[in-house]
């Protein structure tokens, strides 16, 4: 078998936050523009992959990423047998960083293997670990407290159980009344987490924690920017609340350093932030390792990298979906879609593919109408 050809589609997909209309969107997008890869091949069988970066998280773009594939990566691999995954991945290695853009290419390579062996990609990865099934949390923008619990208590009795609140956009004392409102909203028994993406200085990350304990928070995510891992090491320290490392940690060079600082408990990891599954596969083995949990992030994943995520979260013991439930909320939130099989989200459950590859088929017609080849605004 040989790669004949890579197709790339750029498309548009509206996003509903679930959370009305709100005035200031704080940074948080409201569309979508993904680019889905296809990589063609002499025996009739295409792969998908998807490319979801955005330049205000991973620094990417999808024209970056299209120019980038189309013009630096595809050559180097028509001609070579996509079932050689590893190999394939070594001829991209000298092009640096673009970690999304990588993720795509080797989705649709991996996604191609599991055809050709007419098995899914979690048995590829040695196998189902837990339950198809597996528990989503939701998350709530940076909309006022009221609102917030109002979110919560429909959330939660749409199925969620494990609920997140974006916080670090708006003064402390109001985060901190927008979780205690959402506390009362949904009572004891509902999981709280909170993200503040970086947004808090040191000092009010270990403010915040000591005040968030209050309120039974599972977790505090990402409390600090992303580069200074020496201060999410020192809020660790002197916090009781467990921390999650989510933007800090893109590569396994930045997964080594976090795990010796000893700087966070848990390690949100996903295929786009580390440039691929096996590539988080090993991250995920580093943290085992360290006797550090995991846990499925997610950047707005559409259709095709949800189910890529998915398979990571069923197939590696790690990844602890049943205490912190995963972050698989792109087929929740995108209201347009173009497939005719993948992930299934029911409530606050999501039930992973069990097709050969990924388990995503194209319904073309749907693809055709969602895309966009403007160049996106400077």
């Amino acid at each position: 078998m040989k790669i004949t050809r890579i197709r790339t589609t750029p498309v548009r997909i509206p996003v509903d936050r679930r959370v009305g209309t709100v005035a200031d969107t704080k940074g948080f997008r409201f569309t979508s523009r993904i680019l889905v890869v296809e990589i063609e091949t002499d025996a009739g069988l295409t792969g998908l992959g998807e490319v979801n970066g955005s330049p205000d998280w991973s620094g990417e773009t999808c024209d970056g990423a299209q120019a980038l594939i189309e013009q630096h990566l595809a050559p180097r691999l028509l001609g070579e047998d996509p079932r050689q995954v590893r190999h394939c991945l070594e001829r991209l290695r000298r092009v640096f960083g673009n970690s999304f853009a990588r993720a795509g290419l080797e989705m649709a390579l991996l996604d191609l293997l599991g055809r050709a062996l007419d098995t899914p990609i979690y048995q590829l990865l040695g196998g189902l670990v837990r339950s198809r099934e597996i528990p989503l949390r939701f998350p709530i923008m940076p909309v006022g407290p009221t609102a917030s619990a109002e979110v919560a208590r429909r959330v939660h009795a749409e199925g969620f159980q494990t609920i997140k609140l974006k916080v670090g956009h708006d003064p402390l004392e109001h985060d901190l009344e927008r979780v205690r409102q959402v506390r009362e909203a949904v009572g004891p028994a509902v999981r709280l987490t909170v993200d503040a993406n970086g947004g808090w200085s040191v000092d009010e990350a270990i403010r915040a924690a000591r005040e968030l304990e209050r309120h039974d928070v599972l977790f505090i995510e990402q409390p600090v920017h992303r580069l200074d891992l020496d201060g999410l090491a020192e809020v660790r320290r002197r916090v009781a609340q467990p921390l999650m490392a989510d933007e800090a940690i893109f590569t396994p060079q930045d997964a080594q350093r976090c795990l010796a600082l000893r700087a966070a408990d848990i390690i949100s990891v996903y295929p786009g932030k580390h440039g691929g599954i096996l590539a988080t596969t090993e991250i995920v083995a580093m943290c085992e390792t360290a006797g550090v949990r995991c846990a499925i992030g997610s950047n707005l994943e559409w259709d095709i990298a949800s189910s890529a995520m998915a398979h990571l979260a069923v197939a590696l013991p790690n990844i602890a979906c049943e205490q912190y439930a995963a972050d698989i909320i792109g087929p929740f939130f995108h209201t347009r879609h173009a497939h005719t099989t993948g992930c299934v989200v029911t409530g606050g459950t999501l039930t992973v593919p069990d097709g050969p590859g990924l388990g995503v088929n194209l319904d073309r017609d749907q693809l055709e109408a969602l895309r966009d080849d403007r160049v996106a605004p400077a």
